[in-house]
């Protein structure tokens, strides 16, 4: 497994995230949440896009039959591929913002959302069908980022990021329970933000200001750690024909000092062996 970094897309994200490989069209899905941008990128010919978005955007995932599904600061909306727009559950609330979101192996979407002060408590995380059935599961979150599922989809890892922990549901028709930690990020080390999942059911863990991806096995154990020149690591999946490559996102904001890659695109080729990411079901 390599642990070498190439710049796939030299940027200065302010905020860059949610790194999604869309099998559909042969491209990586990224954003810079707070420059309102949803950047595409295609590595087998390095053709790139940006679209600017009409607020900030936590996540794009690819939809089933085309398109893609939105997590926007008011709400969940839904891009065709002929760029209409409409809302899918519209919600805005002063002060609060969308983040990080995942689709489940049901195809819905649980889309995370804090406060812009990341208050303790002003941050959900809620499930949304293709339909506009919107439920919310967790409603006293700080930080919601990372989520994903284990290979057999029994498991759902959960990050609410100042809390330094992965926690880990049991999941079950499109149920979460028995909510109970998975691994702790020691002090000194950064705070978990996003996640991915690979085929050997091993937990991809981005540190933020701790410059770093880890990866977990199933039974918590840290057994890799990837350093990174830039301490603000925000996100990574895996991504190319084979889901082989380990596409990290990075951001510039908050940052005092230089940092040659900060909010750029890395990528790690031959990582690891991603899973295969399902399409939201809307």
């Amino acid at each position: 497994m390599s642990t070498s970094y190439d710049i796939a897309v030299r940027a200065e994200a302010t905020l860059g995230e949610g790194p999604t490989w869309d099998p559909a069209t042969g491209r990586l899905l990224w954003l810079d949440i707070l420059g309102s941008r949803l950047h595409t990128y295609d590595p087998s010919t390095g053709h790139r896009t940006v679209r600017v978005t009409d607020q900030h955007v936590g996540a794009a995932k690819p939809r089933e039959g085309g398109g893609l599904v939105l997590n926007l600061r008011d709400g969940v909306a839904l891009l065709d591929e002929d760029g209409a727009f409409r809302w899918l559950h519209h919600e805005p609330v002063p002060g609060r913002r969308a983040n990080d979101a995942a689709v489940a192996p049901d195809g819905s979407l649980w889309a995370g959302t804090m406060r812009y002060d990341e208050a303790p408590g002003g941050g959900t995380l809620s499930r949304f069908t293709g339909d506009g059935t919107t439920e919310v599961f967790l409603d006293d979150v700080a930080v919601s980022n990372g989520t994903g599922w284990s290979p057999d989809h029994s498991l759902m890892y959960y990050i609410d990021s100042p809390t330094r922990r992965v926690d880990v549901f049991s999941f079950a028709g499109g149920r979460i329970s028995d909510r109970r930690p998975f691994v702790g990020i020691e002090e000194g080390a950064g705070f978990p933000d996003g996640l991915t999942v690979d085929a050997d059911g091993c937990v991809w863990v981005a540190l933020w200001d701790g410059g770093a991806v880890r990866r977990y096995t199933p039974k918590g154990e840290l057994d890799r750690v990837i350093t990174l020149p830039t301490p603000r690591v925000t996100a990574c999946a895996f991504g190319g024909s084979d889901l082989t490559d380990l596409y990290i996102t990075t951001a510039t904001v908050g940052l005092t000092a230089p940092h040659p890659v900060a909010g750029s695109l890395l990528v790690i080729p031959g990582a690891g062996k991603g899973l295969p990411q399902p399409a939201f079901q809307g």
